[in-house]
């Protein structure tokens, strides 16, 4: 989406009350749209905020113009601090990653005998087909003359 484009493109990643977003504008109109919006992100403290690129003949070329930091003063209550403090891994609550799902619940008695049962009923169904097939196939054979 940001490729060859004649005017420059912007991120805004935000973060504030435990609420991370992300905006952008990559049509040159000077108006953000939504990237990302999360919830319930916890990030901890006394961690730097860093920025690399790779550039070469095989990757893209991108050039950071600028990078502007703020710490905004945020009024907290005493929970929210003891919540703050306490963070010592990123976390994001009521995150579901893939793979992370629920199990699933085992099948019962009942549902796994009719599997087995229609399952034994179609492979006999298969062979006694393969049979009358193989023996119409003997029969054609026999019949031809030279």
């Amino acid at each position: 989406m940001v490729r060859n484009l004649n005017h420059d493109t912007f991120l805004v990643i935000r973060y504030v009350k435990r609420r991370l977003t992300v905006l952008i504008d990559i049509d040159g109109k000077h108006e953000w749209r939504d990237c990302i919006d999360v919830p319930g992100v916890r990030l901890p403290r006394g961690y730097y905020f860093g920025t690399s690129s790779v550039t070469g003949d095989l990757s893209d070329n991108h050039d950071i113009i600028s990078l502007k930091l703020y710490q905004l003063t945020v009024e907290r209550t005493p929970e929210e601090e003891k919540w703050d403090r306490e963070v010592y891994l990123p976390v994001v609550d009521n995150l579901k990653l893939p793979g992370m799902e629920a199990p699933l619940e085992p099948m019962s008695g009942l549902a796994l005998f009719l599997i087995v049962f229609f399952s034994l009923v179609a492979i006999v169904f298969a062979i006694v087909i393969g049979v009358i097939i193989y023996n119409k196939w003997q029969e054609q054979s026999r019949k031809h003359f030279y």
